[in-house]
C-alpha cells in the first residue's frame, strides 16, 4: 500500500488517522503490538526501528535481548476495530550489534524469509504458493478455569444440536456432525463470514469462498487464494485477527482451536501449495501420476518422510493430536492419493491445468505459528528434490482408497502421523537436519521449541481433568 514514510505521512494526514501500531509475533505465533502517534512517525523509525526487550517473546537468549522492529510499509492497514483511528503494520525484527542492526535469526518471519531464498539459492524454484484453508468455530461464549479443587470448560452455541430443547429455541439447530454447507436458517453465521470475508479483502486477502463446516455447534471455513510462503503466513496471521475481533464485535467467540468439542469435527488448516520458476509450473507434468511432474512427486517424498517432525510446527499443541483421530475426515497416515481426504497429502483432481496443478498437506492446523509451519513444509520438499525421495517407492502410496475402511491388520502395514505431541517433538528431536540446512532453522530455535513445548505436555499430563473423576473416582 506505501512506499515511503511519505506515503504514509499523506495518508494518515488524509484519513485523520492518529496512532500508528506496530504488530510482531513471539515464539508461540501469538501478535504482540506497540503504539506510536502519527507524529512521532519519521524516516528515523525506517532506519533506526523501534527498541523492545526481546526476551519477553520466549525466544532463546541472545548476547542482548535489545532488538528493534523494522516497519513493513507495505503491510499497513487501517485498523477496522480500533475506536481510535488507527494505521497497523507489520515488520521484522532486528538485533542491535557492533556495526549494524542484524536480522535475528530465530524470529519467524526471518525465517520464513530465509527458507524462500534458500529455495531460490536451490535453483528448484523461485516462488512458492500457498493457499491455507481456515476453519474454526464460532460461539456464544466460551468459559474456562483450571484451579487446585477445580477445572472446567463450557462453551455454547445459539445453533448447537443441543439446544433443541431449550425453551428459547427456534427448533432450526444444526444437526451433530451435519452442518457441511447448511444453509439458513441453521446457519446463522452466514453473515458474519460475509462481514469477515469484506473486511479480510479491504486488507488484501482474497478470498475463494466461505461456508458453514461439518461441526454442528458452529464450524465455518473461509478459503483464501494463493500468494507466496511469507506473504500468506502475514495473511495468516492478519486473517485471524480479523476472524476473532469481528466475532468480538458481534458478542460472539471464534477459536481455532483443532477439538474444541468431543464427538464433533476438529478445524484443520489445509494447505495447498504449488511451485514456479520463471513463471512456469514446477509440479505440473501431464504424463506423470495425476499430473504431477517428477519434481512435485519428490517433494511429496520429503514432505512424507518428514512429516512426524513437521508434525511439532504444523500440529503444536496438545489439543491438535485430539483431532488427528480416525472417523472425522482428518488424516492419521502417512501417505500420497488423488480426490481422497484421509490421506494426509490429498492431490485435488479438479485441478486439471498446469497452472493449477497442486496437492495440498492436511494435517496442519491453525494453532501453529504460520512462518515456522509453512518454512518446515517448504524445507522438507527441497529435502525431497535433493535427494530424490520417490515417495511410491517408500512405501507412502499412492493410496487411491479409503483409509478408514482398511482392516486392522492392514492398518498396521501403514505408517501414520504422530498420536501425540510428545511423538512429534521426539521425531523432530531425531530429524531436524532438513530444517537446519542454508542456515534457515537455527539449531538453538530447535531445541527452545522442543523444551517449551515439552513444558506444555507437562501442564497437561499434570493436571487431573473430569473424565478422570468419571471413569476413576469409584475404584
Amino acid at each position: 500500500m506505501f512506499k515511503t514514510v511519505e506515503d504514509v505521512k499523506k495518508f494518515v494526514a488524509k484519513n485523520d488517522i492518529k496512532m500508528i501500531d506496530f504488530r510482531m509475533i513471539d515464539i508461540n505465533g501469538r501478535w504482540h503490538h506497540l503504539t506510536i502517534p502519527v507524529e512521532r512517525f519519521s524516516e528515523d523509525t525506517m532506519t533506526a526501528g523501534i527498541g523492545f526487550d526481546g526476551s519477553n517473546y520466549g525466544f532463546a537468549p541472545v548476547e542482548k535481548s535489545d532488538m528493534v522492529f523494522i516497519p513493513d510499509l507495505s503491510s499497513a492497514q487501517v485498523d477496522p476495530f480500533c475506536e481510535i483511528p488507527t494505521l497497523a503494520m507489520i515488520g521484522d525484527v532486528r538485533i542491535i550489534g557492533k556495526d549494524a542492526n542484524i536480522p535475528f535469526n530465530q524470529e519467524p518471519r526471518n525465517v520464513s524469509k530465509r527458507a524462500e531464498e534458500y529455495m531460490k539459492e536451490t535453483g528448484v524454484a523461485d516462488t512458492f504458493l500457498l493457499g491455507p484453508e481456515f476453519e474454526f468455530y464460532v460461539f456464544d461464549q466460551a468459559r474456562f478455569e483450571n484451579k487446585p479443587q477445580l477445572s472446567s470448560f463450557s462453551i455454547d452455541g445459539e445453533e448447537a444440536f443441543w439446544n433443541s430443547g431449550e425453551y428459547e429455541s427456534n427448533g432450526f439447530q444444526t444437526p451433530h456432525q451435519g452442518g457441511y454447507h447448511i444453509a439458513p436458517p441453521q446457519d446463522i453465521q452466514y453473515d458474519y463470514r460475509s462481514r469477515v470475508t469484506l473486511e479480510m479483502q479491504k486488507q488484501g486477502i482474497e478470498v475463494r469462498y466461505h461456508h458453514h463446516e461439518v461441526g454442528g455447534p458452529g464450524q465455518m471455513e473461509i478459503e483464501v487464494e494463493f500468494d507466496s510462503m511469507t506473504n500468506m503466513a502475514d495473511k495468516t496471521m492478519l486473517t485471524k485477527y480479523i476472524i476473532k475481533n469481528e466475532a468480538v464485535m458481534e458478542g460472539k467467540t471464534a477459536t481455532f482451536m483443532p477439538k474444541p468439542i468431543f464427538g464433533e469435527a476438529g478445524s484443520g488448516m489445509h494447505v495447498h501449495m504449488l511451485m514456479f520458476k520463471d513463471g512456469k509450473p514446477v509440479f505440473y507434468d501431464e504424463n506423470g501420476y495425476s499430473g504431477l511432474s517428477e519434481t512435485a512427486l519428490y517433494f511429496i517424498g520429503g514432505v512424507l518422510r518428514h512429516v512426524p517432525a513437521i508434525c511439532a510446527f504444523s500440529n503444536p499443541s496438545t489439543n491438535s493430536y485430539k483431532r488427528l483421530l480416525p472417523g472425522f475426515e482428518a488424516p492419521v497416515t502417512i501417505g500420497y492419493a488423488t480426490a481422497n481426504r484421509s490421506a494426509v497429502i490429498r492431490i485435488p483432481a479438479y485441478a486439471k491445468s498446469p497452472d493449477k496443478k497442486r496437492f495440498e498437506l492436511r494435517n496442519p492446523d491453525a494453532t501453529c505459528n504460520p512462518y515456522y509451519c509453512y518454512a518446515a513444509i517448504l524445507m522438507a520438499g527441497l529435502d525431497g528434490i535433493k535427494n530424490k525421495i520417490d515417495p511410491a517407492a517408500e512405501g507412502y502410496g499412492p493410496y487411491d482408497f479409503n483409509l478408514f475402511e482398511l482392516s486392522d491388520e492392514d492398518k498396521k502395514k501403514i505408517k501414520g502421523l504422530p498420536k501425540s505431541l510428545g511423538s512429534a517433538l521426539k521425531a523432530l528431536e531425531k530429524d531436524h537436519d532438513f530444517l537446519t540446512e542454508g542456515g534457515v532453522f537455527p539449531k538453538e530455535l530447535i531445541d527452545l521449541w522442543i523444551k517449551n513445548k515439552r513444558n506444555d505436555l507437562k501442564k497437561h499430563v499434570a493436571m487431573p481433568t473430569p473424565m478422570e473423576y468419571q471413569m476413576y473416582y469409584d475404584l
